[in-house]
């Protein structure tokens, strides 16, 4: 027997008719339930459309959203003024002394124009479907000679073009031994450990300060880096610091200065915590990076140069503080060292990287690279330090009268200095390494003059070069 209806269930059925789903509620449920993907055969053709994928009907009104940029002013640039901007904008990137604000905004990428089109563009040449798949369509061979008599004129012509200077392929007879280096000590700062250390410093730095002794800047000066950041890294500014500028005269630095700054930013800098000399210019410069790039909290530097140039020394200066242990020996530094300036601008410090520039085993060590007392025959090097200081120097120094050769040098110098082996014989290795000590602490004077330099009247100092000249190396 069938219960009577109450009213409760009465309005339930009146709602439900009220309630019945039109047919733009249940498209836009499937849509939900399918989840707006696209359904494809085993081949990949599309089955069924995505609902925003699926064509308008013919006929169909359909609504484009508006834009005001419909109703603004259209700009057009002239083949002529976009060829003057090209050339401007490429001379501002060129310049190390220009930034370009909001490069984003700009058409950079028509500065390259030539990269652009030098890349193989292979979906373009050959689409995807003609190489693979079952409509793949086989290519009929190129053939350069169709018979032998032609294949063999073709041989004939290729040999009388054939030049053997020319052959990159070919297999040229080398030296059956390599020249290494005396000691296993003059290859220090060339390990893989430090050029890693070097290349995080400088993918974590948005300033590069390449720090350079005043004494030999081109000597202490890595083209390999300079190159590597003006191709791989445009965005990261470069800045040359001529650190040591205490140890070589006034016109000295001067003339550096002026010719190192028509390539970077170049700034003369003495590192002390107490009397320095270029710190203010030096934070400037970092300051007006930071302005730069307002987009970042902060900006990192990265000190980055040879061994015992004075990277430690100058983060030392800025700091007006010892927070970086420093040495007048190379190798102090082992690790990078992440020091903080200021509120907007940090501090990396970089162990010393010896750069691949053909340099002898005395330019190795006069420059500071190995430490002296691990030489074992430090005495070996004495002839290139007689000739590059002058001989009124050497006397001045360590009161020692005339000498013949570098041999008879050390061996007076070991009898006034006391350094005298079993049966009075001169300890001429202790007194090399005293002298090598000297040379590169700075207490012998010695510097190199920039090319073309002119020396003042008034001022005498100076060094003897290599063939005893008139004090330019």
């Amino acid at each position: 027997m069938a219960k009577p209806k109450t009213k409760k269930s009465e309005r339930s059925d009146a709602g439900a008719q009220h309630r019945t789903r039109d047919k733009s509620t249940i498209k836009r449920l499937r849509m939900y339930r399918d989840g707006g993907r696209v359904v494809r055969n085993r081949k990949g053709r599309v089955v069924k459309p995505a609902p925003f994928q699926a064509p308008g009907k013919a006929g169909e009104v359909a609504r484009i959203e508006p834009n005001r940029k419909w109703f603004g002013n259209t700009r057009v640039v002239t083949q002529g003024a976009l060829q003057r901007f090209q050339e401007e904008l490429g001379k501002a990137v060129k310049d190390p002394y220009k930034v370009v604000m909001r490069a984003s905004g700009l058409p950079v990428s028509l500065l390259q124009e030539t990269a652009k089109h030098s890349k193989v563009h292979l979906l373009q040449t050959e689409s995807f479907t003609s190489t693979f798949g079952p409509k793949a369509r086989r290519k009929r061979p190129h053939l350069p000679a169709l018979d032998m008599e032609a294949l063999a004129e073709r041989a004939r012509h290729s040999e009388n073009r054939y030049k053997q200077g020319e052959d990159r392929d070919l297999v040229r007879a080398g030296p059956d031994c390599k020249e290494e280096a005396r000691e296993r000590v003059l290859l220090k700062g060339q390990s893989k450990r430090l050029w890693n250390e070097l290349y995080k410093v400088i993918d974590s730095s948005d300033v590069v300060v390449e720090v350079l002794d005043a004494r030999d800047p081109e000597g202490t000066r890595s083209k390999h880096i300079e190159n590597f950041l003006c191709k791989e890294k445009p965005h990261k500014h470069l800045v040359l610091l001529l650190n040591k500028c205490d140890l070589v005269p006034t016109w000295v630095t001067s003339q550096w200065k002026s010719r190192l700054s028509s390539e970077y930013p170049t700034i003369a800098f003495h590192s002390s915590l107490t009397n320095s000399f270029g710190k203010g210019a030096l934070i400037d410069i970092f300051r007006q990076f930071a302005k730069l790039h307002k987009d970042k909290k902060q900006i990192s530097v990265g000190f980055i140069g040879y061994p015992n140039v004075g990277k430690s020394s100058v983060v030392n200066t800025l700091r007006q503080k010892k927070v970086c242990s420093v040495a007048p020996i190379a190798g102090e530094t082992k690790v990078w060292q992440y020091i903080t300036l200021m509120k907007r601008v940090y501090l990396i410090d970089c162990p010393g990287v010896v750069y691949p520039s053909g340099d002898s085993e005395s330019d190795v060590v006069l420059k500071g690279v190995v430490r002296v007392e691990n030489l074992q025959n430090p005495s070996d090097y004495i002839p290139a330090v007689l000739g590059r200081v002058r001989e009124e120097y050497i006397r001045e120094v360590y009161r020692v009268g005339q000498w013949t050769d570098a041999k008879d040098f050390l061996e007076r110098l070991a009898v006034r200095m006391g350094k005298l082996l079993k049966g009075g014989e001169p300890d001429t290795n202790t007194v090399a390494k005293v002298m090598l000590n000297d040379f590169q602490r700075g207490k012998l004077p010695y510097f190199t003059p920039p090319p073309d330099a002119k020396e003042p009247a008034k001022e005498c100092d100076g060094v003897e070069g290599e063939d005893g000249g008139d004090g330019v190396e």
